[in-house]
C-alpha cells in the first residue's frame, strides 16, 4: 500500500496539530496566594454544633428504646406455660426453633393458631410465654417430654443484647458526624482539610514572574497576536496611562487558533512578562462529579483573583465549559456545565473598572462557544493566532535551533520553505528530532540530512528500512511513485518535485515529496486540476507495469475525491452549478448533516465530482503514456538507489548516467579484502585465466 503525496501542503489542512511547545514551569501551588483578612469564610458558630450533636443524641436515644421494647414484647403471648407445652406437643412449633431465654420462652410457628385472624398468628410468626429465672430444669424436662429440641440463651445480659443491636447504629452515625464536622472545618477555614467542602475550591495553579522563563522572545512567528497581549501586559503595569484619556481596561481576551499554534506559549510568556499573579485553569478542572461544584469553583478563583489585584485569570481550553448552550441533543435536564457557564458569565460581568483583572481564554474551537460568552464586555478582545507563514516558520526554527548544535551549512531558509502548514509544536518536534538523530549517529552536529529526516519523521512515521518486501511489491511502489514524480515534474501549475523514495514510512510504501515555492492562503484551479493529475499519475503508471491495480493508491482516490467535492461544494469551481454554496453550516452540534438543496441538485453535484475526477484521470494517464520511457527510467533508478532527489530526478530525465552508488555497493566496498596468497607452480596451472579468489 502506498501513502502517496502527502508532503503536499494541502494535505495538512485536514490535519490535526499537537498543542504548542510548552517550556519552564507552570507555576507553584494551588494555592490563592496571600489572601486579605476576613477573606476566607467564618467557621460554623458553637450554638450549630451543639445542635447538630443534640439531634445525633435524640437519635440514639431513640434507637435504644426501640431495641428494648422490641425484645421484650415481640411476637404473640401465651397465656400459661402449660398451654405452651401443649402447643410444642402437638407440633405448633418448627423445629429447634423452641429458645430458652432468661424470663421467657420463645417460638416460630410452623402453623397458625385455631382462630388466629392477625399477622401474630400466622405461620412463622413468633409467640413467647414467661417464665421464672429458677424453673430452668423443670422447663427442660417439660421439654424434652414433649420431644421438641431447644436452644439456651440464659446469661446473656441485657446489654449485651443492646450493644449488639445498637452498635452498627451508632457507628454509622459516628462517621457522618465525623465527615460533617471535618467539612465544616474545611469550609470554615478555607485549608484542604475539609472532605466534602474541597470539591468546591478551585483547582487553580499561580505562577509569578519568578517562576517562569519563556517570555515574549521566546515567541515567534505570531506577531500580531504577541502585539496584541503586550497592551495588556503593559496595562497591568501602568494602568493610569490608558486611563488619563478615559479609556478602561479590557475584561477579557480570547485567543483562538488550531492546536500547536502557541496559545498556551503565548499565555506563559504573558506572567513571564507581568509582575502580576497570574491564575491559570482548564476548563475541565470545573467539572466536577458533584451538581454545582463548578459554579462554586468559579466563584472560588473570582474570589482570591479580587483578592491578589491585579492578576490574570487563564482559562485554558474554555470550550469544555464554554459551549453553545441549548445545542446538540440536550436532555432537557440540569446541565452541570451550562451553571459552571452561567457562573463564569456573572462573574465576568461583576468587574469593576478598578479590579485590574484580565481573563484570557484559549480554544481551538471559536465557532462552538456561546454568543454570550464572546460579546463584547465579556471577552472584549478575540485573538487569532494562527498557522505561521514561511517568514514566521523561520523564526521559530531560529528559536528552537539555539538550543541544539547545528552544522554552518543548515540551511533553515529551505526547511522553513519545505514545512508548509506546520504548526510551532511540529517545528519544535523537527528540531528535537534532529537533535536525537545526530545523537545516536555520533555527529558533533545536526546536519541537513538529520533535519530532512526529521520532518519526514514528524510528519509520516520512521523509515521501516528493515521491512522485507517482495520484489513484485517492491516494482509495484516503484513506478507508482514514478508516475507521481513525472506528473510533477512536467506540471508547471504544480508544486515542484523535492524528493520521491520507495522506503517504507509509517503506513506507506513511498511517497513522493514536494517543495511549494511560497505559502498558499488560496487555490486556483489550475492549481487544483495539476494536483489532482499528480494524484492520478500513480495508479496509472502502477497499472501499466503490472497489469492490476492494488489498494496502494487509497489516499490518493480520498484526496483527489477531497478535492473535487471542496471545488462544487464551497468554492464555485462548477460551471453547472456556479456561483454558489452547497456545503451548509459546519456546526457540529449534531448528528444529522445540514443540506439545503433538492434531490436533483444533489444527482448534479455527484456528477459535476466524477467529471473533475474523471477529466483529470484522462489527462494523466495520456501525460503518462506519451512519456512512459521517461516514468521507465525514475523507476528504474528507484529500485536501485530507493531515494532520488530533485536534482537527480532532473538527471535521469535528461538521460545522464547516474553514477550514484546502491546500498549493496556500500555494503561491499566496506568488506575486508582477503590476503593474497602465493599459489604454488602446480595450483597456477589449475587457475582459469580472469578468475578471483573467494573472499570467504
Amino acid at each position: 500500500m502506498h501513502f502517496d503525496r502527502l508532503g503536499h501542503p494541502d494535505v495538512r489542512m485536514a490535519m490535526s496539530k499537537g498543542d504548542g511547545p510548552s517550556e519552564g514551569n507552570s507555576g507553584g501551588g494551588s494555592g490563592g496566594g496571600p489572601t486579605k483578612p476576613g477573606a476566607g469564610g467564618n467557621p460554623p458558630p458553637k450554638a450549630r454544633r451543639q445542635f447538630v450533636t443534640y439531634i445525633l443524641l435524640l437519635a440514639v436515644i431513640a434507637v435504644i428504646w426501640t431495641v428494648l421494647t422490641s425484645t421484650s414484647q415481640r411476637g404473640e403471648a401465651i397465656q400459661t406455660q402449660q398451654e405452651f407445652f401443649v402447643m410444642a406437643k402437638e407440633g405448633y412449633f418448627e423445629p429447634a426453633s423452641v429458645i430458652i431465654e432468661d424470663n421467657q420462652l420463645m417460638a416460630t410457628l410452623a402453623k397458625a393458631l385455631p382462630g388466629a385472624k392477625d399477622r401474630d398468628g400466622q405461620k412463622g410468626s413468633q409467640v413467647w410465654v414467661k417464665i421464672i429465672p429458677g424453673e430452668y430444669d423443670w422447663i427442660r424436662a417439660q421439654l424434652t417430654t414433649a420431644g421438641v429440641k431447644w436452644q439456651e440463651q440464659v446469661g446473656q445480659s441485657v446489654m449485651v443484647q443492646l450493644l449488639i443491636s445498637v452498635a452498627p447504629v451508632v457507628l454509622i452515625f459516628g462517621v457522618l458526624f465525623f465527615l460533617i464536622s471535618r467539612s465544616m472545618r474545611g469550609a470554615g477555614g478555607g485549608g484542604p482539610g475539609g472532605m466534602l467542602g474541597a470539591f468546591g475550591k478551585s483547582r487553580h495553579r499561580v505562577t509569578n514572574k519568578e517562576n517562569v522563563n519563556i517570555t515574549f522572545a521566546d515567541v515567534a512567528g505570531v506577531d500580531e497576536a504577541k502585539d496584541e497581549v503586550k497592551e495588556i501586559v503593559e496595562f497591568l503595569k501602568n494602568p493610569k496611562k490608558f486611563s488619563k484619556l478615559g479609556g478602561r481596561i479590557p475584561r477579557g481576551v480570547l485567543l483562538s487558533g488550531q492546536p500547536g499554534c502557541g496559545k498556551t506559549l503565548l499565555a506563559k510568556a504573558i506572567a513571564g512578562e507581568a509582575d502580576v499573579p497570574f491564575f491559570s485553569i482548564s476548563g475541565s478542572d470545573f467539572v466536577e462529579m458533584f451538581v454545582g461544584v463548578g459554579a462554586s469553583r468559579v466563584r472560588d478563583l473570582f474570589k482570591q483573583a479580587k483578592d491578589n489585584s491585579p492578576c490574570i485569570i487563564f482559562l485554558d481550553e474554555i470550550d469544555a465549559v464554554g459551549r453553545r448552550r441549548g445545542g446538540g441533543f440536550s436532555s432537557g435536564g440540569h446541565d452541570e456545565r451550562e451553571q459552571t457557564l452561567n457562573a463564569i458569565l456573572v462573574e465576568m460581568d461583576g468587574f469593576e473598572a478598578n479590579d485590574q483583572i484580565i481573563v484570557i481564554a484559549a480554544t481551538n474551537r471559536p465557532d462552538v462557544l456561546d454568543p454570550a460568552l464572546t460579546r463584547p464586555g465579556r471577552f472584549d478582545r478575540q485573538v487569532a493566532v494562527p498557522l505561521p507563514d514561511i517568514q514566521g516558520r523561520r523564526q521559530i526554527l531560529a528559536v528552537h535551533a539555539r538550543k541544539v548544535k547545528t552544522a554552518p551549512d543548515v540551511d533553515l531558509d529551505r526547511l522553513a520553505r519545505g514545512t508548509p502548514m506546520f504548526s510551532g509544536a511540529d517545528l519544535a518536534a523537527i528540531i528535537n528530532e534532529a537533535a536525537i538523530i545526530a545523537t545516536m549517529a555520533e555527529k558533533d552536529f545536526v546536519g541537513t540530512e538529520d533535519l530532512e529526516e526529521a520532518r519526514d519523521k514528524v510528519r509520516f512515521g520512521r523509515a521501516n528500512k528493515s521491512r522485507k518486501i517482495e520484489e513484485q511489491e517492491r516494482v509495484a511502489t516503484a513506478y507508482h511513485e514514478a508516475g507521481h514524480a513525472l506528473l510533477q515534474v512536467i506540471l508547471t501549475d504544480a508544486d515542484p518535485l523535492h524528493k520521491v523514495t520507495i522506503i517504507p514510512r509509517g503506513q506507506a510504501m513511498g511517497a513522493t515529496f514536494s517543495l511549494p515555492e511560497k505559502d498558499r492562503y488560496g487555490y486556483s484551479r489550475k492549481y487544483l486540476l495539476a494536483t489532482m493529475r499528480v494524484l492520478c499519475g500513480g495508479r496509472i503508471a502502477e497499472e501499466r507495469k503490472t497489469g492490476d491495480i492494488s489498494s496502494g493508491a487509497a489516499m490518493d482516490i480520498r484526496m483527489a475525491t477531497a478535492y473535487a467535492r471542496t471545488m462544487v461544494l464551497q468554492w464555485g469551481m462548477s460551471q453547472r452549478l456556479g456561483f454558489v454554496n452547497y456545503s451548509g453550516a459546519d456546526e457540529r452540534e449534531t448528528f444529522i448533516p445540514e443540506k439545503d438543496y433538492s434531490p436533483e441538485t444533489a444527482r448534479v453535484i455527484d456528477e459535476e465530482v466524477r467529471e473533475l475526477i474523471d477529466a483529470a484521470y484522462r489527462d494523466a494517464a495520456q501525460q503518462v503514456t506519451e512519456n512512459w520511457p521517461k516514468v521507465v527510467a525514475i523507476a528504474e533508478a528507484l529500485l536501485r538507489v530507493e531515494t532520488l532527489s530533485q536534482e537527480e530526478v532532473d538527471k535521469v530525465l535528461r538521460g545522464e548516467p547516474f553514477e550514484r552508488p546502491t546500498v549493496s555497493d556500500l555494503l561491499q566496498r566496506e568488506l575486508p579484502k582477503p590476503p593474497a596468497a602465493t599459489p604454488g607452480p602446480e595450483s597456477q596451472t589449475d587457475i582459469p585465466p580472469g578468475a578471483i579468489a573467494n573472499p570467504v
